[in-house]
């Protein structure tokens, strides 16, 4: 695991050319269905790490990198990893939908319209920080160094945050003021280093603005839907004359393996944050960034 970003960056890990998924040529030692079948198990595998670790504060950027390396599965600029979070979003709405079609069909109402500014304006800082310097937030920061102190600090942040006394003063989505909206958006752009974890840095920043666990953590939910729609739609755009016939077929596999897996875990991550804290999560992220620097150093 010593290189594993290096090793993700130069596409240098996988048996044979990682064209086989994501463009056209074929191995020459094996016959391609072989590879095909192998690799769909592999889509399967990365899209369920995905569903499962989207949307708890533990970075699902990370797993994905990590099981990617491991499985020796990996594409062009990471696109396979980034275009199957459509899935999980596709689990929000599926979840939320009663909430989503109030908005879109009853825009005229004052509560509607106050959720829809406060998304708006959680959206913003990201797809402006985003938009500018993606290039070079890639280049930076994803590194295996990187991921290990992300995941560590963020589970000591996690923690202390978690054993301060704290009286919620937000009890309900529409009680969400526009300006403690933008500051969660604030904190959301830190979840582009990876290992911070989007659904930690929102839940985390949402606590600390006086928000209830509930309600922080499914506004991370619904902030998440514009957020990750248009890092999915961003990079499949820019990388779309990469992607070959088969490529696809793996993408559309991982992410109705997301999808699947996202819709047990949010059901299930709601009913958790209802009885318990977060720092299970960041005793859980401190462990994994420990196994990561002990392969490294």
């Amino acid at each position: 695991m010593a290189e594993l970003v290096d090793a993700i960056d130069s596409k240098s890990i996988v048996p044979w050319d990682v064209s086989v998924r994501f463009g056209s040529e074929v191995p020459h030692k094996k016959s391609s269905s072989m590879y095909n079948l192998v690799d769909l198990f592999k889509a399967v595998f990365l899209g369920i790490v995905e569903g499962l670790t989207e949307f708890i504060p533990v970075s699902s950027t990370a797993h994905l990198l990590i099981s990617s390396y491991l499985i020796d599965f990996q594409s062009k600029n990471n696109l396979f990893e980034i275009v199957i979070q459509f899935g999980a979003i596709l689990a929000v709405c599926v979840i939320y939908r009663k909430k989503i079609l109030d908005v879109v069909l009853n825009l005229r109402q004052k509560n509607n319209q106050k959720f829809s500014l406060n998304l708006a304006l959680a959206f913003l800082p990201a797809m402006l920080i985003g938009g500018l310097f993606h290039n070079i937030i890639k280049e930076i920061f994803f590194s295996n160094l990187v991921i290990a102190i992300a995941l560590i600090v963020g589970g000591i942040l996690m923690i202390f945050v978690e054993s301060k006394p704290r009286k919620s003063q937000i009890e309900d989505i529409d009680s969400i003021k526009p300006l403690q909206a933008f500051y969660v958006g604030l904190f959301q752009c830190l979840a582009m280093i990876p290992g911070v974890s989007r659904s930690g840095a929102t839940i985390i920043g949402a606590l600390l603005l006086k928000f209830n666990r509930k309600v922080a953590t499914e506004f991370s939910f619904f902030l998440a839907i514009p957020t990750i729609f248009a890092a999915t739609a961003f990079d499949l755009l820019k990388n779309f004359h990469d992607l070959s016939t088969s490529g696809l077929e793996l993408i559309l596999v991982g992410t109705i393996a997301a999808f699947l897996s996202a819709i047990l875990v949010i059901k299930w991550f709601i009913s958790f944050v209802s009885k318990n804290n977060f720092i299970p999560f960041g005793i859980y992220r401190i462990i994994a960034g420990i196994i990561i620097l002990t392969f490294i150093i």
